[in-house]
């Protein structure tokens, strides 16, 4: 059995350079404790050649010039420390399913079965330590035939290194005893017998090491040799990912916040790609700055104020739902630029979270001889500016709600053809028996017309039911009735409606009239409409009437044809 390790020397450090990249090369040191206590608990390869030490007070580090200083507590280094432990199990998961979850610098994988994909353990290390850059992390990797001895050789040695089997006494004999992460107790005993490397601990006898330290010197005699062999402990993957960044100053303007956004849809990118995936949702949260008198303003410069109260939001949701799994971070960023350009935000912005929903990446095979076809992303973005322009309920395709009210739709987001295939594929059929589908072809087909607006009617009834009605100008006769069928609904909001239905049958007292149908207005049949799309012409046969409780009329909905 062969392990990976895989350690991020200076973890707290390269987590705010992951999410700082201006940081990088530059001299930066992270504090800890409760003030006036702080001290240096991290410092970079600039802050130590400038003079700073570990342990050194906060007063001390503030009198040195050019000394980016964050404190290791606070949230936002706490949230970048959490997003690149994320990101480093997302490496592993992307090379091996069974992952130990070490601490929050170290994982192992185990590498068996990876052989068709990487022909040597060498091009394993090297593709590891390529995909830790990729991902923002100088890494070191460590390949051994035991659990114990990778991580001790990851967290030991720099950049790549190769143990074969049966070398580990050997290799790691060179480390010092502090890299076996004694106690400090066992460390101080050690180092008064001057057993300062693991091949001098290796060395001494192992009965007279338990009988002076105890099981504690045994297993770390172990270690030193390469002989303490254990199984994994698996770490379940995470389904979800997030990236989330706490800003200094306040943003109040949708500029600068679209290169944060950008450099937070990079990273979430990335670590979806690492695990093959793509986003199906996108989800963003601000955490808003408390300030009325401060308002986003969109990128064109127009200021988005309100009226009214003192503003008292807290935060900010927008989710952008997309049509087909994307993991084009400038494709994405373009999106949201243009929904917040919409709806911008109501105050500056203090902190932003950026989650996406993952689903597998979109795979086509296009045919040799057929035409291309434009990309369902640059669709997505079509629509988007669309949306942005006319409204985002103005824009999709029309889908018919499940209510009794006629004519009740709205507007739906557009379904890839990918997914409609998926519907149809998934979707059950019953299957006909010829005499059914026989019987069906012969049966006629009978349908609604429906007037769009509905024509305004005039009714006499006679013992409460329609007995003339007249509409466009004609007089007509009801020689037969079906109804009423009364509904209603809305009674507890907007667009309430009361109508009683009928089905009539009539005969006209004059033939051949022309109502022009879809103007928006009901006109004359006498008279010439030239902006109508259509014409119906009005002529004995089944209308559907009914009249309007609300507003106390009678309308003709249609004709049956």
């Amino acid at each position: 059995m062969v392990f990976a390790s895989i350690h991020v020397p200076d973890f707290m450090l390269q987590a705010v350079v992951r999410a700082e990249p201006h940081l990088h090369g530059r001299a930066l040191v992270l504090i800890d404790g409760a003030a006036p206590l702080e001290i240096v608990v991290a410092a970079s390869e600039a802050a130590a050649r400038a003079g700073i030490r570990l342990g050194m007070a906060k007063s001390q580090v503030e009198q040195f010039h050019g000394v980016e200083i964050r404190h290791r507590s606070s949230s936002q280094v706490r949230a970048q420390e959490k997003s690149a432990h994320a990101a480093l199990l997302d490496l592993g998961w992307s090379f091996s399913p069974r992952l130990e979850d070490v601490a929050p610098d170290t994982i192992v994988l185990e590498l068996a079965g990876l052989e068709l994909l990487c022909s040597s353990e060498e091009n394993s290390a090297n593709q590891l330590a390529r995909c830790a850059c990729g991902l923002g992390f100088t890494a070191n990797v460590a390949i051994a035939a035991e659990i114990e001895s990778s991580i001790i050789a990851a967290r030991g040695f720099s950049g790549i290194t190769l143990i074969p089997a049966g070398q580990e006494s050997e290799r790691l004999g060179r480390l010092p005893v502090e890299a076996l992460s004694p106690s400090a107790e066992l460390r101080e005993t050690l180092e008064r017998w001057g057993v300062r490397t693991c091949a001098a601990l290796a060395a001494l006898p192992v009965l007279n090491l338990s009988e002076r330290l105890g099981q504690e010197g045994v297993r770390l005699h172990a270690l030193a040799r390469g002989e303490n062999a254990r199984a994994l402990i698996l770490a379940e993957p995470a389904a979800f990912f997030e990236e989330e960044m706490e800003l200094d100053d306040a943003v109040a303007e949708l500029e600068p916040l679209a290169f944060v956004l950008g450099r937070l849809l990079d990273q979430l990118c990335a670590r979806l790609n690492a695990r093959a995936l793509a986003a199906q949702t996108i989800r963003l949260r601000f955490d808003l700055e408390r300030s009325p008198e401060k308002n986003i303003r969109t990128l064109e410069g127009n200021s988005r104020q309100k009226a009214g109260p003192p503003i008292n939001e807290k935060s900010y949701e927008k989710s952008l739902a997309l049509p087909l799994p994307i993991r084009d971070s400038k494709m994405l960023l373009r999106l949201l630029r243009l929904k917040l350009q919409a709806d911008p935000p109501s105050a500056p912005i203090c902190k932003v979270v950026i989650a996406a929903d993952p689903a597998a990446p979109r795979t086509t095979q296009g045919g040799l001889f057929l035409a291309g076809f434009p990309d369902p992303e640059k669709w997505e973005l079509m629509f988007a500016r669309l949306a942005n322009l006319v409204g985002e309920a103005n824009v999709g395709s029309p889908e018919l709600m499940d209510t009794h009210r006629e004519g009740e739709f709205r507007m739906d987001r557009f379904a890839s053809a990918l997914k409609e295939a998926d519907l149809t594929r998934n979707r059950k059929r019953v299957p006909e028996k010829k005499n059914d589908c026989a019987s069906r072809t012969q049966e006629p087909v009978t349908a609604l017309r429906v007037f769009r607006p509905p024509f305004a009617a005039k009714v006499e009834l006679r013992e409460g039911c329609p007995a003339r009605i007249v509409f466009c100008g004609v007089r007509a006769e009801v020689i037969a009735t079906s109804g009423p069928w009364r509904t209603s609904g809305n009674w507890w909001g907007e667009g309430v409606w009361q109508h009683d239905e009928w089905d009539v049958e009539i005969r006209c007292e004059s033939t051949g009239n022309r109502v022009a149908v879809g103007d928006g207005l009901a006109h004359d049949a006498r008279e010439q409409n030239d902006g109508a799309h259509s014409e119906a012409t009005l002529r004995d046969g089944m209308y559907r009437i009914y009249y309007d409780g609300l507003r106390r009329s009678w309308f003709v909905r249609g004709v049956y044809d």
